[in-house]
């Protein structure tokens, strides 16, 4: 069987060979998440974030066919700028990427993939994807949530997206066998607001409770992942009724304008941003640092306890 290689960015690399703390990063936010230059000025800061709470950022991308954890500057910053060319690249989608040697960034599924693949236990990302808006009639559910179910990585996001199905969501996770834990909070959040109205299935308050739960679950040899649900910092969050409704009028438009698959989720996300004038944005950048600060504190403590 072809041994898939992964290239590691240099400060990667030497953390993961000294068993120091390390927190992978998607793309598509860089890619197909915000427009420019908001996406290159995220980018930077998240991993100073990581950095600044203890553990090497390892930016996750596909470039020219070749699978990469752990960008250069001047990577990400090409990634930023290119608005043709480079592709959204789901789990499914990295063999035919890494033949046609594409450019891609990648989703949480397809991160999910690679950082296990390089021996990266944990993820910092903005939302998972979830189950749809009408998927009794489309089944339109995103590949995040297999990838969680088989994938022994741990998610760290501010819930799922409020475009979604929250509650069908939950319940699929549940059949995946993925752990929810929401930290300090019994509710699952619903990214730009801090709670979907749903309870969490687990509540901990501490990085060094999940690290050890982390850890737990793998001595397990459960094979799952584990979502950690992080709420949105309570000055950036949005009101549920200012959201769902900017909401409502997006999915409509893009109903009328027959978006769907891959190219529904940026669209809606852009449109949102349009509609709110900015304030989604404001939130979506805000939560994503939080994400990666929490990720980076569990890296550390996971460090530790396994020392």
């Amino acid at each position: 069987m072809r041994k898939i290689e992964i290239i590691l960015g240099k400060e990667v690399s030497e953390a993961l060979a000294a068993s120091r703390p390390v927190v992978a990063l998607e793309s598509t936010i860089i890619t197909h998440g915000m427009p420019y230059p908001a996406n290159l000025e995220t980018a930077l800061g998240v991993e100073a974030v990581v950095r600044e709470n203890g553990a090497v950022p390892a930016t996750i991308a596909v470039i020219d066919g070749k699978l990469h954890a752990g960008l250069e500057r001047d990577v990400i910053e090409r990634l930023a700028k290119v608005e043709r060319g480079v592709v959204k690249a789901s789990g499914r989608d990295l063999a035919v990427a890494m033949v046609k040697g594409q450019t891609a960034g990648t989703t949480v599924s397809a991160t999910m993939k690679i950082a296990a693949l390089a021996g990266i236990s944990i993820f910092a990302t903005g939302g998972v994807g979830g189950v749809h808006r009408g998927a009794e009639q489309t089944f339109d559910i995103s590949a995040d949530l297999t990838e969680l179910g088989r994938t022994p990585v741990a998610v760290v996001c501010a819930g799922v997206k409020s475009i979604l199905d929250i509650a069908k969501t939950l319940e699929y996770l549940e059949t995946q066998r993925v752990p929810v834990i929401a930290y300090q909070s019994d509710d699952f959040p619903a990214f730009f607001t801090r709670s979907s109205g749903y309870k969490a299935d687990h509540r901990l308050d501490s990085a060094e409770d999940i690290a050890a739960t982390m850890l737990a679950h793998d001595a397990l040899e459960t094979g799952t992942g584990m979502l950690i649900a992080n709420p949105v910092p309570e000055d950036d969050a949005l009101t549920p009724e200012f959201i769902d409704g900017t909401i409502d009028d997006a999915v409509a438009e893009a109903t009328e304008r027959g978006i769907g698959r891959k190219e529904l989720t940026p669209f809606l996300l852009a449109r949102i941003n349009e509609l709110s004038e900015g304030r989604s944005l404001k939130a979506n950048i805000a939560l994503v640092r939080n994400n990666a600060a929490l990720a980076a504190r569990i890296a550390a403590a996971r460090a530790k306890a396994s020392a």
